[in-house]
């Protein structure tokens, strides 16, 4: 009764995480400024994260787990490296 539950919570929240990525890709196709599409791509990260935990929860695997603390490590970064190129126009200073 509860692994059913579980599965089913698992299933809704997987549906979603896609429907949130569906929208952030919208976003970042058709955003009118750069800042709007930075961060669709900052969502559409977040959401691949999320999809892996999920991913983990489902198959009980650790693997999934450590795969999202890299995504998210290098989703932060490049999230900082371009916000600091619209600000300034250059990401590394002389």
């Amino acid at each position: 009764m509860i692994m059913q539950a579980l599965d089913h919570a698992v299933t809704f929240a997987s549906l979603c995480v896609i429907v949130a990525m569906l929208c952030a890709l919208v976003r970042l196709f058709l955003g009118p400024a750069a800042q709007d599409r930075i961060l669709a791509l900052d969502t559409l990260y977040l959401n691949g994260m999320l999809m892996l935990l999920i991913l983990g929860i489902r198959s009980s695997s650790t693997m999934y787990f450590d795969i999202a603390l890299l995504i998210a490590v290098f989703g932060f970064v490049g999230t900082i490296a371009l916000a600091k190129f619209l600000l300034r126009g250059e990401v590394i200073e002389p």
